[in-house]
Formats: structure tokens, C-alpha cells, sequence
């Protein structure tokens, strides 16, 4: 029943994607205390602006509004920011926004905040040892994550049940354990990306059809729209470590791409991770100007489980920041030519 109309089908496909999380004792008033949405449509730059979040989105709009003369803190509960990125990677991108002026206060929770007609006081607690302390901003951007659009679908009336986190279980074919209900995007587990609830879509349209429907989770690309750019698909050394997986690393800065140097953006590297025993790629992480693009070759051959061998002695037109890709390749089974 949608708003008072029936409807009868033979399927249907939960696909109501997801909605903003939020924070105990902080209200968004669309003013001061904002959120993603009204952060890209502010009607001015504000002198300072406190992102609660050192996440995609958080860094993505701070460092924007950074560029445009914001003087920007992050505040991130966790010790690091972007806390599932490869170690190193994010290690690097934090040292590259703080050339930029970001000022990062990390390991670090929001405990209230108190608006006056001027700014916002926020209280602010150290994780570690619980010291207290204050700061304040014109403008307070609440990044905090999303979380599964599933409330008052009325799931309980047809049985189906959420975790802990809101989201619905679902199996290899996307069935939830409703019969003919199926769902996909951010209402189930996984990156809530738009380009993996597209793959999801496609597949569950196959399955419908009679086909065989299927998203390979393994690679699946993501991206920072930061400046320069953050890019990774497949493991991290820290989940290959936690794996026991023996892996070789290759690298190669962007300061040694002819490209990068000539359009003025050799700030980066290209990180690959593959198996030391059958070179197959195991994971390529990437900080570029145009990283993004950047990743799409790896992802193909990581899908065609390919090696770094396979990738390096691709040939790749020159001059192209993808060349680094096929340079980091190169160092992690011999080493680079150009370094």
C-alpha cells in the first residue's frame, strides 16, 4: 500500500537508498548546523567551519570550502581519518590537505553543541584520556555517515527484520525473506556507493528476467573527490596483514609522471598490492589528480583476475598519469622504468 493505493505485483525491489546519520544533542538547523545537503548550497563562505567527520563526504565538502577561503577543522573520533583506507594512503592525503590549510583534530568526539546568533560552541571530548575542551565556528558540518532509508517502510508486516544497523539481509540473489521481495543499494550490507546499487540493480533486473544476475564485491571501486583525488579498489595492506596473505607492494610517485609534472599536480603516488606467490593484483590505491579514472584499469584487470605482470606489460600511451599505474605495477615484480 502506497499512500493509501494498492498495488499488486509479482515482484518487488526495495531500493529506497539511505538518509543522513545523525549525532546525539546536535540539530541540524540548516543554518549553522548543517548538513552534505545544505553544505553545497551555503549563500556565502564562512569565516570557520568545524566538519564533525573525517570521512569521503567530510573531507570532500571541507576541503572545498577550504579552497574557497574557509579556514576548516576536521574533527574524527577515529586516530586517523578515512579509517577504512589503506594506512599509508590516508596518512599521505591528510599531510597533502594540511599543506592546504585543513586542521585536523583526531581521536576526538562531539559531546554538544550551543548556538548563539553568531557561532557554534561545540564540546568536544578526547577519546583517549577523556580531557574536555571547546571550539567554535561560523558553521558546523555534520559528516557523519549515512545510514539505511528502512523505517516505517512496514517491513515488520511482511516479516522482514533489520540488523543492528538498520539494514535489510539479503540473499546471494538479493531475496530478503519476504517472498518476491528483493533489495538492493544502501538498504542492504556493503559500501553505500551509487555505482555499486547500479551494479546490484542490474543484476537483480537479470534475476528477474531468469538470468544470472552478479556483482563482484572484491572490485569494487572508491573514490575520494578530494583535491587531488583518492581511488581504491580490492584489500589494503592492513585487511591482506589481517589475512595472513603474503603480498608484494609496488609504488610510484606522480612527481615521476611526465603528465603530472607538465600539468603542475605531481602530488601522490600509485600503490599496488598483489599476491607474492601468483602475482594476481590484490588491491591498487591511488592519490591523483585524477585518480578516479585512474583506478578503472585496475578494477578491469582485477576483475579478469589478472597479475601486476599482466598490467605492466600493458602498453599505455604516453605522456598519461596512467602510466604510473603501469610504473607502480613494474615495482612490484622487478622495478619501475622511469625512477
Amino acid at each position: 500500500n502506497i499512500e493509501g493505493q494498492d498495488y499488486t505485483t509479482k515482484n518487488i525491489v526495495i531500493a529506497t537508498g539511505s538518509q543522513l546519520a545523525t549525532l546525539p544533542n546536535i540539530d541540524f538547523d540548516g543554518k549553522q548546523i548543517i548538513s552534505s545537503d545544505e553544505a553545497i548550497s551555503l549563500t556565502k563562505v564562512p569565516t570557520t567551519m568545524v566538519v564533525i567527520g573525517g570521512g569521503y563526504i567530510g573531507l570532500e565538502l571541507g576541503s572545498v570550502w577550504r579552497r574557497l577561503g574557509s579556514e576548516v577543522t576536521i574533527i574524527e573520533y577515529a586516530d586517523r581519518i578515512v579509517p577504512a583506507m589503506d594506512t599509508e594512503i590516508a596518512s599521505q592525503l591528510q599531510k597533502i590537505l594540511a599543506k592546504q590549510g585543513l586542521n585536523f583534530m583526531l581521536g576526538t568526539k562531539v559531546t554538544a553543541a550551543e548556538c548563539t546568533d553568531t557561532q557554534v560552541n561545540l564540546s568536544i571530548e578526547q577519546v583517549a584520556d577523556g580531557k574536555k575542551d571547546t571550539i567554535s565556528a561560523e558553521v558546523i558540518l555534520v559528516s557523519v555517515g549515512r545510514r539505511p532509508y528502512t523505517e516505517n517502510l512496514g517491513l515488520e508486516n511482511i516479516g522482514i527484520t533489520t540488523d543492528k544497523h538498520g539494514r535489510i539481509e539479503v540473499d546471494h540473489n538479493y531475496k530478503t525473506s519476504a517472498p518476491g521481495v528483493y533489495a538492493i543499494g544502501d538498504v542492504i550490507p556493503g559500501p553505500m556507493l551509487a555505482h555499486k546499487a547500479e551494479e546490484e540493480g542490474v543484476a537483480v533486473a537479470e534475476i528477474l528476467a531468469g538470468q544470472k544476475g552478479h556483482v563482484n564485491y572484491d572490485v569494487i571501486p572508491s573514490v575520494v573527490y578530494t583535491s587531488p583525488e583518492v581511488a581504491s579498489v580490492g584489500k589494503t595492506e592492513q585487511e591482506l596483514q589481517a589475512a595472513g596473505i603474503e603480498y608484494n607492494v609496488g609504488k610510484f610517485p606522480m612527481l615521476a609522471n611526465s603528465r603530472a609534472k607538465a600539468i603542475g599536480r605531481t602530488e601522490g603516488m600509485v600503490k599496488m598490492l598483489a599476491c607474492k606467490h601468483t602475482d594476481r593484483l590484490l588491491g591498487v590505491h591511488i592519490i591523483a589528480s585524477e585518480a578516479g579514472t585512474m583506478i578503472a584499469e585496475a578494477a578491469v584487470v582485477m576483475e579478469f583476475g589478472g597479475s601486476s605482470e599482466d598490467l605492466a606489460r600493458t602498453c599505455h600511451a604516453h605522456p598519461t598519469l596512467n602510466e604510473a599505474v603501469k610504473e607502480a605495477a613494474l615495482a612490484t615484480f622487478f622495478k619501475p622504468l622511469h625512477m
